[in-house]
């Protein structure tokens, strides 16, 4: 009795261990989730103002070039009456008679500063230059490039002195230079908005939306990749309005972007510490089940060992005696069924010697190891108190064993039944197959457990009896499991009725 309560408060100890350790590791698990996603929060919310700074920043400036792109079409349409004014007046002036006063076109003509001016004769040699950039100032043909850079506007074909000449006119040299300075203006935006300090990851595209103007904070070598581009233009859809941009020629811009990636990492980091969190505890507790384990195992099969050596001894001077017995002229009348014992203590010291070390498994008639084993245990226990009851084929079943351990493990489960069934019962052992398996059921008619001990019961240590190691279950299931490969389990079991125990071992053609 006193062993028992021992045994149950050991389990008892070590499950108030277990769910203390549980729920100091939930409340260590919850407070570092809590601070984790208090930090991610506050970050990604730093993230976020940053991106809708930017973002903000962005679309003040790109509303600043629709702006100027809007004021650059107004001085472009003055300057374009500028031109065609200065046109009308050398026309005017060139075709006028005699008595018709030039006066006002001559005072359009020479209040002219800016807009280039340049007469040529029908070699095209400058006859006449007003106004010219320094690239053209010197030159005396009116060649290619001065064409190119006069070819806004028609010229006008004059008359002077009876020879035929042309007069070229172009954009004032202050409005080119406008215009220089605004395309520069764009174009840095484009790149700075591309290159943004932010993280930000961006892509602009045409108007057409089928040219990349520019892109940053991308992969180089992905976005060579037309579905990678794709995918991250879906994204940047989902996530934000592309920002327009008009450009100097009437042309459209658009700006996609989205969160920086550092954001998106950030955001699953509190999940990805749960998983690491998981695996550790998952790893930590295979490593520590494995080397509690294994040093089950050692003290076992030190234990085992050491008792089949003490046993071999006194075995060995029992024997030594029975031969004196027969010697007398009278025998002994118990002789023979001493000589029985000690055989079964010689396979006893066999089973035990041979814990600790992995068995060799021989093909086995299943069927007739399961006969000889329960025979024997029924001449020794049956009698009015139990009822055996063995159903096993009479055929050969051919299974990988070790016969010694497993008439040990059928031996064990027997005892336990027997034990649960205390004064009176019936002991059934059924063997039953499928292709693959073969199946032996222990059933008894005893007190039965609840389904919570199911698994306890094959703990090292863990007894319902008055006196014992609990031991017994533990090295059976060691036997059958990681020798023999099989399972050893419940089957079932009710409170009052019984409990079946079900061994499973692969047949031969299996393996």
């Amino acid at each position: 009795m006193l062993n028992n309560k021992l045994s149950a408060d050991l389990y008892a100890k070590k499950k108030r261990w277990k769910v203390a350790l549980s729920i100091i590791a939930v409340v260590i698990v919850t407070l570092s989730m809590y601070y984790t996603n208090n930090l991610v929060k506050r970050f990604a919310s730093q993230e976020q103002r940053q991106m809708a700074m930017w973002a903000e920043a962005v679309q003040t400036h790109a509303e600043l070039m629709n702006y100027t792109e809007v004021f650059f079409n107004e001085v472009s349409m003055q300057e374009s009456k500028r031109v065609e004014l200065l046109a009308m007046a050398y026309r005017r002036f060139l075709a006028a008679t005699s008595n018709e006063n030039i006066g006002v076109y001559l005072d359009i003509i020479q209040s002219n500063i800016s807009i280039p001016v340049v007469i040529t004769d029908s070699d095209n040699n400058i006859t006449l230059s007003i106004n010219l950039p320094k690239k053209h100032q010197d030159k005396e043909i009116f060649d290619i490039e001065m064409q190119n850079d006069f070819s806004i506007y028609p010229p006008i074909k004059i008359d002077i002195y009876g020879k035929e000449s042309s007069l070229y006119y172009n954009e004032s040299l202050i409005y080119t230079e406008l215009r220089n300075v605004l395309d520069d203006m764009f174009t840095f935006f484009i790149n700075d908005v591309a290159d943004n300090a932010a993280g930000v990851p961006v892509i602009i595209l045409n108007q057409a939306g089928n040219h990349i103007l520019s892109y940053g904070n991308l992969n180089k070598d992905n976005m060579n990749n037309s579905d990678y581009v794709q995918e991250q233009i879906d994204i940047m859809k989902s996530e934000n309005m592309p920002i327009e941009v008009n450009y100097l020629d009437g042309e459209k811009a658009y700006i996609y972007y989205r969160s920086s990636d550092l954001l998106r990492i950030v955001r699953y980091f509190p999940i990805i510490q749960i998983l690491v969190f998981i695996f550790f505890i998952i790893v930590a507790y295979l490593l520590f089940s494995y080397a509690r384990r294994s040093e089950q195992n050692q003290v076992w099969a030190g234990m085992a060992k050491e008792t089949a050596h003490q046993i071999g001894t006194p075995l060995t001077s029992l024997m030594g005696w029975i031969e004196l017995l027969k010697m007398q002229d009278t025998p002994f009348i118990g002789t023979t069924e001493m000589e029985k014992d000690i055989e079964r203590m010689k396979t006893i010291t066999e089973r035990f010697s041979k814990i600790g070390s992995i068995p060799t498994l021989e093909a086995h008639d299943v069927t007739v190891a399961v006969n000889d084993t329960m025979s024997y245990l029924k001449r020794r226990f049956s009698n009015n108190k139990f009822e055996f009851d063995i159903k096993v084929p009479d055929r050969e079943i051919s299974v990988p064993l070790d016969a010694a351990l497993f008439s040990w493990v059928l031996e064990n489960l027997t005892k336990n039944a027997l034990d649960a069934m205390e004064d009176h019962g019936k002991l059934t052992v059924e063997m039953t197959e499928d292709a693959e398996n073969i199946y032996i059921d222990i059933s008894d008619t005893g007190k039965g457990m609840q389904r919570s001990a199911y698994k306890q019961i094959f703990q090292p240590g863990y007894t319902s009896k008055k006196r014992g190691w609990g031991l017994g279950l533990s090295l059976a299931r060691r036997i059958i499991e990681d020798y023999h490969k099989g399972k050893i389990f419940v089957k079932n079991s009710v409170v009052g009725q019984g409990t079946t125990f079900r061994i499973a071992l692969r047949k031969s053609d299996s393996i």
